[in-house]
């Protein structure tokens, strides 16, 4: 049971069922992370927001759902993990590539290179090392990818840190996000 309330349609504020009425209209339902995050319409609003902005920037889906699976086993966040395997399976990425996903790697030369980006950033809480910023620019990664890597990391360790504080519910096929 989750640690903090994920609020149905009836108990969310106007500003919040607002909210939950433009995710149903592209997603089809208000998964149970947003419906916690709705216990704070413009903690809500800015998550949305910044999804949105990224969603504007030079990654596609697939490289920022490979971004939120990397985030995701690094900070070992089953909700996450949970989610964006199932988005990722509906963008026809096959589960081999989710798994090594998962664990901050991939068969695609660039993206691995995002990847291991992503999970150093995780991993040293920004603080990066040279070699780290080295081995992205060798595989072809410039300022702004680098910027956009960031970017994305960023929005995911909020899901992800939300997600461990509240418990929530995973209501989607659950996923572990590291292997035993």
């Amino acid at each position: 049971m989750s640690r903090l309330r994920q609020l149905a349609d009836n108990e969310a504020t106007p500003a919040a069922a607002d909210l939950f009425s433009a995710i149903k209209g592209k997603v089809g339902f208000v998964p149970n992370l947003y419906r916690v995050t709705g216990n704070q319409p413009a903690v809500l609003a800015g998550l949305l927001g910044l999804g949105d902005a990224l969603g504007k920037g030079s990654f596609d889906a697939k490289t920022r759902e490979a971004i939120a699976l990397a985030v995701a086993g690094a900070n070992e966040c089953d909700y996450c993990a949970s989610a964006h395997s199932a988005i990722s399976k509906g963008l026809k990425v096959d589960q081999a590539e989710i798994t090594a996903r998962l664990h901050g790697a991939s068969a695609e030369p660039r993206l691995n290179a995002i990847l291991k980006l992503a999970v150093a950033i995780v991993n040293a809480r920004g603080r990066v090392a040279d070699a780290d910023l080295a081995a992205a620019r060798e595989a072809g990664l410039d300022d702004a990818a680098i910027v956009e890597t960031i970017g994305n990391v960023v929005a995911n360790i909020f899901t992800n840190y939300l997600n461990h504080v509240a418990d929530t519910e995973i209501d989607f096929p659950a996923v572990k996000a590291k292997a035993a």
